[in-house]
Order: structure tokens, then C-alpha cells, then sequence
């Protein structure tokens, strides 16, 4: 008994040891998370925004570039200068430059209105019908960088405009002999942020200090002023930064990246606790479960000493009895637990091993016989996907006759498929399977060439059904199919020394001496989608059917091509395969 408790009071003594130092290593690495997780946050937001902003930089400088591509288009510099004195000739030309504005504004993927003033014309032309000449406009400064033009108040007034002048000392805009004005709409901004927002947990918005925010269309209006007013108070760096600002008891992570080209800030701010929550929730479960860890670790020791080590040891004295070939050994005990029946069933083991040895090897020759079975059906398929593909094509090209060519082959292919009480074909069944699916290829493509030279001692030799038909298919598919001009099959066998072969080669493309090599030895590994299905089958069932000496060997061919082998010997035993 004293054992017993001495052997308790150590397991508890490390169950603590253990759990003590993960609580220590799991708060320091909560703390190290909540660190990281919130420099990542900050960095994942500030890449999201100088992404944003540098998509909207290029779209504001594209639409930058207009004034001085409309100023350089010839038609539009003939009617500033007035080259053309007719007037039925200016209104012709005139409608052309309106033509090529409207055509230039539409080039960009946002909203904007491309415009030309000429003061001393007193005259506006614009891609937007609804742009006029007006007195009070024309005094105003003219606007060489982009700046916010509020509008009327009214919903989609809002615009950034920028203005190109000749002269270029010209500093208002009658002064100018020429002006060409390009506005864009803040609703462009606007959709922006709104696709922005879908994949973020922000809010963000466009903030000037001085000027009221260019917010999503589902803003929080509330939040995004505090954040403007808090912003608006404080030194904001050039380019970019980050602050933690409290609003409404909560805190909330901001950063901010500056426009190149509008001058503006975009702002984003998330909540900084709902994205800590869950390692705070974490942190709570975690503590929770130590606690009942403890206690439960405590309780299971006992147990497990009373109900599980000494039935172990009992089962362990019997297998080393076992291990030294003495199956005469048996276990009296009884622990009233699971283990009495797993005692149960040990001694009845022993007593049923002699036979189980002697089963192991019968079971070992079916199942040798039904992975042969199992690999076998699987050609099936995949001839029957090719003729229902080529059906398919040949149906929507309506042409009835290889249609109808295919459909009676593929009745033939499976009378001779299914005919299952005959797994072992001779070769010249095989052959006559070639000759009519080249015969269906031939109807396809019209180019296909082929040659069968087998001699006649060979032609009656059995061996495993649908074993040539998928190499062919392989030559026509990969090989002859992706090559201009004639193709040619040619299919011939040998023998020699005893060894029977049967070569399959094309003209086809081919492939590379080192892929070559990568094909040979994948065949011998697990079934990859490189080595396909049927080439991977036909090599594995000549194994299984002729020995390991046999097999499929992949070359190059003489005509510049590929070259399939199929090698095998006739086996003293053949197992018996063909019993139903």
C-alpha cells in the first residue's frame, strides 16, 4: 500500500512540474501574441492603404496627364489658334474637338469632365454638354495643383479640379489665352473606400485638416468626426503614422497615409480590443482548462495505476511468453474492468495463432488476386470517357455517319469488355480492339497512319485483356494529336530468348530523355496523375499476371516520336484468375 501512495504522490508531484512551467511559457507567449498581433495589424492595415492610396494616386495621374494630351492633339491646337477663318469649317472643327474630349474622358475608368476655356472668345467646350462660359468663374485663380471644389452642397457636386494654362504666367483664368480644366468626381473616391472597406474591418475615409472627410457611403458618421477632430488637433507626420485614439471609452487603432497627388490623408481605424478579444478569450479558456486539468490529471493517476498498469503488466509477462514461441502462456487475473475482457480474448489468441499463420498466406494469394481484378477494372473507364467525348464533339458538328461509326464500335468495345468470365484474351482479340479504335480516330482526324506486324506464332498467346488498346490511345492523344501533318502508328512483336515484346511507337512529339527517365520510375511508385491511370495499370497487371521481370519499358522512337514496350515471359504458375 505504501507503493501504491508513493507512486501516486510522484505522478501528481509531475503532473504539476508539467503543467507549471506550459502556464508560465502559455502567459508569456499570450503577451508576445497580443505584441505581435497588434504590430501585425498595424502593418497589415498600413500595406492595405499605401496600396489603396497608390491605386488612386495612378488613377488621379492618368486623369493628370489629359490637359497636356489634349493640348498636344492637332485638332484641338487649329481651333485655338483659329487657323480656320470659315465659319461653316470652325463649327466643323468644333464638333470634333468636343468629339475628341468626350473620347478622352471616357478612356479613364472613373467620372470626370474634360473642359477648354478660351477667354478671349468668351467660349467653353467640354465633354460635358451642361459646361458653360460664365464671367464669375473665369476670375477665379487658377488651380495648377488638384484642389476641392465643394460644389453646390449637392449630392455627386463634390469634384477635384486641375487646371493647365497658356501662358503659364498666366495667374487667373482670364488672363490665360487657353485653359483646359479636368474634374473628377469624389463619387469615384468614394466607391473607392467602399470596396476598400469590404475587405477590412475599417472604416475609412479621405481627411484634409480644415476641410469636412470624403467618407464611405456606410460610414459611421459619429466615429469618423472624432477620428477627423482628433487628427485635425494634432501635427500629422508627411507621409504616413499610426496613433491609438480613445472614443467613447473605447480604443481604436488609426493610421494614416498621404496622397502624392491629392494632398489628402487616407485614415482607417479599427476597434484595437474586439481585435484582441479572442487571445483574450484564449487566455481565459486556458486558464480554465488548467485548473480542471489539474484536478482531473490528479484523478486519473490513481486510476490508472489501480485499473490499467497492473493489468498491463500481467498482458506484458504473457507476450514476452509469446515472443519466445511459447504460446502455452495464460493470464489469470481478473481486474471486474474492460481489461477482463481484453484478458479473455488474449488467452483465446493464443490458442488460435497456429491458425491464424497458416491463414495469413491464403489470404495473402486473394488479395494478390483482387488487386489484380481491381486493377483491370479500371480501363474500363477510361476508354468509354474518350468515345463519349468524341460522341459529343461529333454530335454538335452533326455529323451523323461518325456518330454513328463510334456508337456501334463502342457497342462492339463493350460486348468485349464486360465478357467477364474471360479475363485473358489472345493477342490477335487485342489487335482487332486496336484496329477498330484507330479506325474511329482515323473517322476524327483523317491523318492517322498505322501498321500491325505481329507474327503468327504470337498472334494466339493470351494475355490480360485491354492491355494495348489505352498505349494506342496514349499515342494518339499525346503524341499525334498535337502535331501538324500525317501521323503514323506502328505496332510490332518479337520474341526472343523466351521473352515476348510488343512495340508501340509514333512519329508524335515525343518527349525529353530526362522526362523519359521520370516516367520508368514512376511506373514502379504509387499512381500519380503524371503517369495516368492506364500507362500505370498496364504495367502493374503484367507484373501481377507475368512476374517482376515483366512490365512496360517507355523509349523514344526511331521516328522521332514515343515508344511503348510491353515485355513478358510466360510464368511457370499462372495463379488462377479466371474463376468467375
Amino acid at each position: 500500500m505504501v507503493a501504491k501512495r508513493n507512486t501516486f504522490r510522484r505522478m501528481v508531484l509531475i503532473i504539476f512540474l508539467l503543467l507549471i512551467p506550459i502556464a508560465c511559457v502559455y502567459m508569456y507567449s499570450n503577451q508576445v501574441s497580443v505584441n505581435v498581433l497588434r504590430d501585425e495589424i498595424q502593418e497589415n492595415l498600413l500595406n492595405r492603404q499605401q496600396f489603396f492610396i497608390s491605386q488612386v494616386d495612378g488613377s488621379v495621374d492618368q486623369l493628370s496627364m489629359f490637359p497636356v494630351i489634349v493640348g498636344q492633339d492637332p485638332f484641338i491646337k487649329q481651333y485655338v489658334d483659329k487657323k480656320d477663318k470659315v465659319l461653316l469649317d470652325r463649327l466643323l472643327l468644333q464638333s470634333r474637338v468636343i468629339e475628341k474630349l468626350g473620347l478622352q474622358s471616357v478612356s479613364s475608368d472613373w467620372t470626370n469632365e474634360l473642359s477648354i476655356y478660351l477667354p478671349e472668345e468668351r467660349q467653353a467646350l467640354s465633354s460635358n454638354i451642361f459646361v458653360t462660359y460664365k464671367d464669375d468663374y473665369m476670375k477665379q485663380m487658377i488651380k495648377k495643383k488638384w484642389t476641392y471644389d465643394q460644389g453646390n452642397g449637392k449630392p455627386l457636386s463634390e469634384t477635384f479640379i486641375r487646371q493647365v494654362a497658356e501662358p503659364a504666367s498666366a495667374v487667373s483664368l482670364d488672363q490665360a489665352r487657353v485653359v483646359y480644366e479636368v474634374r473628377l468626381s469624389v463619387e469615384n473616391i468614394r466607391l473607392m473606400l467602399d470596396i476598400f472597406k469590404t475587405g477590412g474591418k475599417g472604416d475609412p475615409f479621405l481627411f484634409i485638416p480644415g476641410r469636412p472627410a470624403i467618407v464611405n457611403h456606410s460610414a459611421n458618421p459619429k466615429l469618423s468626426h472624432a477620428v477627423s477632430q482628433d487628427l485635425d488637433s494634432q501635427a500629422l507626420e508627411a507621409v504616413s503614422g499610426n496613433r491609438i485614439v480613445s472614443l467613447e471609452s473605447d480604443k481604436y487603432l488609426v493610421n494614416y497615409v498621404k496622397s502624392r497627388s491629392l494632398g489628402w490623408y487616407l485614415v482607417d481605424y479599427v476597434p484595437l480590443e474586439q481585435t484582441l478579444q479572442p487571445i483574450t478569450a484564449s487566455r481565459n479558456f486556458f486558464y480554465v482548462s488548467m485548473a480542471l486539468l489539474l484536478i482531473a490529471g490528479m484523478i486519473a493517476t490513481y486510476l490508472l495505476y489501480r485499473h490499467v498498469q497492473i493489468p498491463i503488466g500481467k498482458l506484458l509477462k504473457s507476450v514476452q511468453q509469446i515472443t519466445r514461441g511459447d504460446y502455452s502462456g495464460r493470464i489469470e487475473y481478473q481486474p471486474n474492468n474492460e481489461f477482463d475482457f481484453l484478458i479473455r480474448r488474449f488467452n483465446e489468441m493464443t490458442e488460435q495463432m497456429q491458425e491464424l499463420i497458416e491463414k495469413v498466406h491464403v489470404e495473402q494469394l486473394r488479395s494478390h488476386e483482387a488487386t489484380l481484378k481491381q486493377l483491370q477494372a479500371q480501363i474500363n473507364p477510361h476508354f468509354l470517357y474518350n468515345c463519349l467525348y468524341f460522341i459529343s464533339n461529333m454530335a454538335m458538328l452533326e455529323d451523323k455517319q461518325s456518330v454513328v461509326a463510334m456508337a456501334n464500335n463502342l457497342g462492339d468495345y463493350y460486348r468485349y469488355t464486360t465478357r467477364l468470365e474471360r479475363q485473358q484474351v489472345t493477342i490477335k482479340e487485342e489487335l482487332q480492339l486496336v484496329s477498330n479504335y484507330l479506325t474511329i480516330q482515323n473517322l476524327r482526324m483523317d491523318r492517322i497512319e498505322y501498321e500491325l506486324d505481329v507474327p503468327e506464332s504470337m498472334l494466339l498467346l493470351s494475355i490480360p485483356r485491354l492491355l494495348l488498346q489505352p498505349l494506342v490511345e496514349n499515342a494518339v492523344i499525346h503524341g499525334l494529336e498535337q502535331k501538324m501533318g500525317k501521323g503514323f502508328i506502328r505496332i510490332y512483336g518479337e520474341t526472343v530468348g523466351g521473352e515476348h515484346r510488343i512495340h508501340i511507337e509514333d512519329n508524335g512529339l515525343g518527349v525529353s530523355s530526362e522526362r523519359l527517365q521520370e516516367l520508368n520510375t514512376t511506373l514502379d511508385q504509387s499512381m500519380t496523375e503524371e503517369i495516368g491511370c492506364g500507362v500505370w495499370n498496364i504495367h502493374q497487371r503484367l507484373k501481377h499476371h507475368f512476374g517482376a521481370s515483366s512490365g512496360l519499358q517507355l523509349a523514344s522512337s526511331d521516328y522521332g516520336g514515343f515508344k511503348a514496350t510491353v515485355i513478358w515471359r510466360e510464368p511457370t504458375y499462372v495463379p488462377a484468375l479466371d474463376r468467375g
